[in-house]
């Protein structure tokens, strides 16, 4: 009775760890990827913001304000992530990947208009903050035995209160709602980081036993949503520490 209840204990410790291990190297393939397009998409926007032929054709060089080029851009991105989120079981790996890496490209050369408006040495500044509040909270989903499952939900709806805000304030043009929507910003991309991390995590657990092709895809989602919570943690970020032009 003994020796069973001893084999039993070690079968689960082994299946843990093999589990364990499992969500440690796919979470490093998220990490990976993520990594990777926000390289891609800080080279894309500097390289923008220092090519006036590219710049003029995105932003009016007299008015300053944004062109066709620009708004067709930004389309393109919505477009890229909707279908990479609703179509990825359709794709293959290699087109969800490409679809992924282009999409943080087209993204860069949106946000090269903060090179436009913001100094250099804050948005460097700014950067470090926010890899460093990311290392931190993912940190924090990763180990926690927290289910955030219900803050979730919470920090979902949240969003979309902040981006019907963001749409509202285009008209109001008031600053205090406009303060309210970075900081409450801050707070719901921070709370998402940890909830996403400990979401990519559980996908770990159970994608093991899928083909290379899911592994792949399910890599490339775990970092797109990763990678949204940080360019947009930095963006509401960037409203507190850059410096303007």
């Amino acid at each position: 009775m003994e020796h069973n209840e001893y084999q039993n204990t070690m079968d689960v410790s082994i299946k843990n760890e093999a589990i364990a291990k499992q969500q440690a190297t796919f979470i490093s393939k998220v990490y990976m990827w993520m990594s990777l397009a926000l390289a891609i998409t800080g080279l894309t926007a500097y390289l923008c913001a220092n090519t006036p032929a590219l710049l003029s054709m995105m932003f009016n060089p007299v008015t300053g304000k944004a062109t066709f080029l620009f708004y067709a851009l930004i389309i393109g991105e919505l477009a890229l992530v909707f279908s990479l989120s609703g179509a990825i079981n359709r794709m293959t790996a290699g087109l969800a990947t490409a679809v992924f890496l282009f999409y943080s490209f087209i993204n860069g050369m949106t946000l090269s208009m903060i090179f436009l408006v913001y100094n250099m040495g804050s948005i460097a500044t700014t950067f470090f903050i926010t890899a460093g509040t990311f290392a931190i909270m993912s940190a924090y989903g990763y180990y926690t035995k927290t289910d955030l499952t219900k803050f979730g939900r919470i920090l979902s709806m949240a969003l979309i209160g902040i981006i019907l805000a963001i749409i509202v304030n285009i008209f109001l043009k008031n600053s205090m709602l406009d303060l309210i929507i970075s900081v409450v910003g801050v707070l719901v991309f921070v709370g998402l980081i940890a909830y996403d991390t400990q979401k990519v995590k559980e996908i770990g657990s159970q994608i093991g036993e899928s083909g290379q092709e899911e592994y792949t895809k399910g890599a490339i989602m775990g970092a797109l949503a990763l990678y949204l919570d940080f360019i947009n943690l930095f963006l509401f970020l960037l409203r507190f520490f850059g410096g303007r032009k």
